[in-house]
Order: C-alpha cells, then structure tokens, then sequence
C-alpha cells in the first residue's frame, strides 16, 4: 500500500455574513433570511494551492467526524497535469490541499509515461468499512474509465488506486446511497463518443464495497431526452427518486418502487437548468434539497451561464419550492455542487467558485423559508 499525506495548513475562513446577506436581499429575498440564519458559514477551502483551475468538488463526513473534501485541480479541465486533491476540516480549519490521485499509467516497454487528466472525483463512507474515492481517468468524458482509492483513517492517507471492472465507472459526479440492505447504489451516466453524444443514465450496485459489481440501465435512450449526473432520493420504503442535469435545459426526473432494481419512465420535471451540474439530498426530517442552477436557455444549448447558484426544497420529490441564492453574479461561474447532511442536521454544500477555488457553504435547513416558483420561475 501506498500513502499520500495531506498535512495541517490552516486557511483563512472568509466570514461571509455580510456578503451573502447583500447577495439575498440584492435578489429579493426578506431581510429575515440572511447569513445570519439559514447560512451558517460561507468559506473557500484554500486561498492558494498550486494549480490555477478547480472544478467537481464532493464532500463527506467520514468515520470519527469532521469533514473531507475533494476536486479535480490543474492547469484547466482536460489539461493532463489535472489530479485528484483533497483537504480535510479539522478542528474547524481546513488543511492544505494534497494531490492524492493523478492519471499516469505504467510506463510503457520504451521508457514512456503518459498522464491522462483525472475528472469527477465522488466521496463516500459506507456504514461499515473505509472511506471510498472513486473518480474518473482519462482524454475524454466520452474514453474515461472509473478508479477507486480508499482511506482507513479518515481522508489522510489512501490506498494505491485501482481501475474499476471494465464498463463500470462509479458515480459520475453524486454521491451513492447506501440501501437498508446494505447495498451501494452509485448514480452514473454515459456520454457516447458520436456526434452528437447521446447522454444516458444508468445505475451500479455493488454489495461488498466495490468488489463486484451489477450494472443497471441505461434507462434512457440518450435521444428523447439526454441526461447525465444522476442523484438519489429516498421516498420511503424501497420509492427512490434520480434527478440530474438535462441538455433540454429542464432537471430530469425517474423513479424507482423497488430499491433501484428497475426504474419507471424517464420525464423532464419543473425545474428549469441550462444543463449543469446538479446535486441533491434526501434529509432526516423527510424534505428533499436539490442545488443547482436555477437558468433557463436554448433547448439543447448551454448558455454560457452558471449564476446564479440555488438551493430548492420540496416535502414530496415533485413540488419544489425557492430555499436560497447561495450566488449571484452576472456572467461568472458558479457550478457542480455538492451537498449533504451531516449527523448534527447540519447541510453541508461545496461548488466551484469561478473555476479558481472552491467553496464551502454550511446551512440551517430548519431556518429555511421556503416560497412558491409558479411555472418555474424563481420568485422575485
């Protein structure tokens, strides 16, 4: 086995009351939603690191508490210098970010290394067992392949990576879910190498943490409506519900009544999005949170937009209500969030702050104060 250190470097926590209260009440919101209330914290994780460009961030809360980080970090998206970092919180501090992955292969029979970049890193602790990071190695979303690495001590040391069995990549960007048996279910996609790409959903399930695993779907035909980056959650019982990032600028939706066996018909919900990342939680109180951009656009186009950043809540998994703008700012970048809830009810969201940092974000979901979006739209 081999280890990676990340060792303790405290970073400036950046108080964010002021800021995030003008950024809510700039975009509407009553002066009894503030940072003060529902917005605990507002951080980057790093001030500084050696590398210019972030993006992917996940988070977890690992055996023994705290919490661990990871992004994919380099000279830009694609670049085959980008790696795998991560930093952990302790003690209320960040630590400095360490590179615990990267995309060299072996060294070829002439002496030659070739680096692929590295891309969507997913943390995940299983109730029982060491923490996993899986993420994605290779030129392309189209060629990349799923790795895996584990931790036995919480985020500061990890295993050699492994490649994963060939045609399973793991999570591609959200987080698993554990099921009442024990089973990992990993929300995945695919993105085909033809132009145009057909985008599809599927599903992978391993039940002896990443030994062996079963492949579900794809359960779209990457055409009618073209989808990527699933999250789960739970309905009750064995009702799970997968959401996720569209091209038809509108958060997919699918449904599932038997623990992710099979799944019922793919459908565009309410929420408008300009297909970007997504990420999504199921809380203890039973409420559902999914962050997001909250951005309409050409059907089948990007439009060049991710601000602003937000948060909805919804009690069922269908009706969603307005929970709070985390970030508004014109024509910058705001995007792949991550979000989860920690065992104090705390949520905890990390995103991409202009491809240049990372940040992350603590919430009071009892001091939200939810309000209706008619047709989709963000109430003013």
């Amino acid at each position: 086995m081999t280890t990676r250190t990340a060792g303790p470097n405290p970073t400036h926590a950046r108080v964010a009351g002021y800021a995030i209260a003008c950024a809510l009440l700039a975009t509407g919101f009553s002066a009894h939603v503030t940072a003060a209330d529902a917005v605990l914290k507002s951080e980057f994780i790093y001030e500084a690191a050696p590398f210019p460009a972030c993006h992917a961030s996940t988070l977890v809360e690992p055996t023994g508490g705290g919490l661990v980080a990871a992004w994919f970090g380099g000279t830009h998206e694609k670049h085959p210098d980008v790696g795998i970092w991560v930093a952990r919180l302790e003690r209320g501090q960040w630590t400095k970010p360490a590179e615990v992955a990267n995309g060299i292969q072996p060294r070829k029979p002439d002496g030659t290394v070739v680096r692929h970049p590295t891309w969507n890193p997913v943390l995940f602790q299983p109730k029982t067992g060491p923490l996993m990071l899986f993420y994605k190695a290779g030129p392309t979303p189209e060629t990349w392949w799923g790795m895996l690495t584990t931790s036995a001590d919480g985020g500061k040391t990890w295993s050699e990576s492994r490649r994963l069995p060939e045609g399973i990549l793991g999570p591609i960007k959200n987080k698993p879910v554990q099921l009442a048996n024990g089973d990992i279910l990993c929300p995945t996609s695919n993105e085909t190498p033809e132009t145009p790409s057909k985008w599809t959903v599927h599903f992978e399930r391993t039940r002896d943490l990443g030994k062996t695993w079963e492949a579900i779907g794809p359960l779209n035909d990457g055409v009618k409506i073209q989808a990527i980056q699933p999250s789960i959650l739970f309905l009750g019982g064995d009702k799970l519900l997968a959401l996720g990032r569209a091209r038809q600028d509108r958060i997919f939706e699918v449904r599932s009544d038997d623990g992710g066996s099979t799944w019922g018909p793919m459908t565009l919900g309410s929420l408008p999005n300009n297909n970007s990342g997504t990420d999504a939680v199921t809380l203890k109180d039973g409420r559902h949170l999914i962050i997001y951009n909250h951005v309409g656009g050409t059907p089948g186009k990007w439009g060049g937009k991710r601000s602003p950043l937000n948060l909805a809540v919804s009690k069922d998994g269908r009706t969603w209500q307005a929970a709070l703008v985390l970030e508004d700012e014109p024509n910058k970048e705001f995007s792949y969030p991550a979000i989860i809830q920690t065992q104090d009810g705390l949520v905890h969201v990390t995103y991409t702050w202009k491809r240049q940092k990372v940040r992350h974000a603590v919430i009071d979901p009892a001091k939200l104060e939810p309000r209706a979006m008619v047709n989709g739209e963000w109430p003013k």
